[in-house]
């Protein structure tokens, strides 16, 4: 036998082929590696043994899936900032005796002027501003002074420091005349006057220039002075012919028709407003009695249509939310009510209601409160 031919060698060579074959091509590269614990016995005996052991391989882990990243949402616009406030609540000094002061030129502010920004002085300042369209924060930015000074005069020293000083008399106890009848009609569209307009400025009329000198915060002396005058030519109308002379009009002349009436009105008792023509009356059983102008809610403040009921009246009634008088108030459907106006007798359809139905005709107003019961028919309709 040859010498490399020894017995053994050739038969222990075909074993380590076959183990390295087997290695070599047991799994496909597409297939995932065996655990650990499940290599054949036969695979670890045929491996080489040696007198120190051999590390085990590193376990490959298989490689992360890939991921597609969401995309983000887009960036929200940032908020509009809101204007820079010259005034708010907490504040005090003389700006705020001024704000208060132009606030109760207006009838939103009511009391002393204190200097102090509080509760009463933020309502003031948000109903100055729900009525004019502008953001109702309650606090004075340069949008809500400029309109607030275009429409109020500057106040005196003493009006900033609750001193009221008087001015010269313009009419007062014994005067006579034109001018005098003048002012007892005014006082009687705000009812601070009633009976006959005389043109003699006695004790009745007196009485009822301190009445709305009291109530206005002007120095109370019953006497007309310019600063009185000017509030009531800015509360009032021009009276006219048959007010100045104690005439009663002509039946016919006032006698209203049931023309353009909702058919809801022509049974029982009802109060008939109508926004196509701006007026309401009164009927009766199918019959109108009384006919007089009406003015609405603005855009945002809307007076509601539909069928209601007068389910509470007031003579002297000022509102909660807008501390603002609503005399002969007639309420219908929630706050919304029938109640003369000052403001639309003395501006007409220049302005607008928070919701109610404003009359302007004082005396018409005034029967009609006394005509009205609690439960009759509401009408408002287009």
């Amino acid at each position: 036998m040859p010498r490399f031919a020894r017995p053994g060698a050739l038969t222990a060579l075909p074993g380590a082929l076959v183990v390295l074959l087997a290695v070599g091509c047991g799994s496909p590269a597409n297939q995932a590696a065996p655990d650990s614990s499940s290599t054949s016995a036969s695979a670890a005996a045929a491996a080489p043994t040696s007198a120190t052991p051999s590390s085990p391989p590193a376990p490959t882990s298989a490689p992360a899936p890939s991921r597609t990243p969401s995309p983000k949402p887009p960036a929200a616009p940032p908020a509009k900032p809101r204007p820079a406030a010259l005034m708010s609540q907490g504040d005090s000094g003389e700006k705020v005796r001024e704000l208060q002061h132009r606030l109760r030129q207006l009838d939103w502010y009511a009391g002393l002027i204190s200097g102090r920004y509080l509760d009463s002085t933020v309502s003031g300042v948000k109903g100055f501003q729900e009525k004019r369209n502008l953001e109702s924060s309650g606090a004075v930015d340069a949008t809500t002074w400029s309109r607030l000074v275009a429409m109020t005069r500057t106040p005196t020293e003493p009006e900033l420091h609750n001193r009221l000083v008087p001015g010269p008399a313009l009419l007062e106890q014994g005067s006579t005349g034109d001018r005098v009848r003048n002012l007892q009609a005014r006082l009687k569209q705000l009812a601070w006057y009633s009976g006959n307009i005389t043109g003699s400025y006695g004790s009745v009329t007196a009485a009822g220039v301190r009445g709305f000198q009291v109530k206005r915060a002007i120095p109370v002396t019953g006497e007309l002075d310019q600063r009185t005058l000017d509030r009531l030519y800015a509360m009032t109308r021009t009276p006219t012919s048959d007010e100045l002379n104690n005439r009663t009009p002509k039946a016919a002349a006032n006698r209203p028709s049931t023309a353009g009436l909702d058919s809801r009105c022509l049974t029982g008792r009802a109060l008939c407003i109508s926004k196509r023509t701006d007026s309401l009356a009164w009927v009766v059983d199918g019959r109108p009695l009384l006919r007089v102008d009406v003015r609405f809610g603005a855009y945002e403040t809307p007076t509601r249509n539909g069928a209601f009921s007068v389910g509470w009246k007031s003579r002297t009634w000022v509102s909660t939310i807008y501390h603002t008088s609503m005399p002969y108030a007639m309420f219908f459907s929630g706050g919304q009510a029938v109640h003369y106006s000052s403001d639309f007798a003395a501006r007409g359809y220049a302005g607008a209601s928070h919701g109610c139905v404003n009359v302007r005709n004082l005396s018409a107003i005034q029967w009609l409160f006394g005509q009205v019961q609690v439960g009759d028919k509401v009408i408002v309709y287009r």
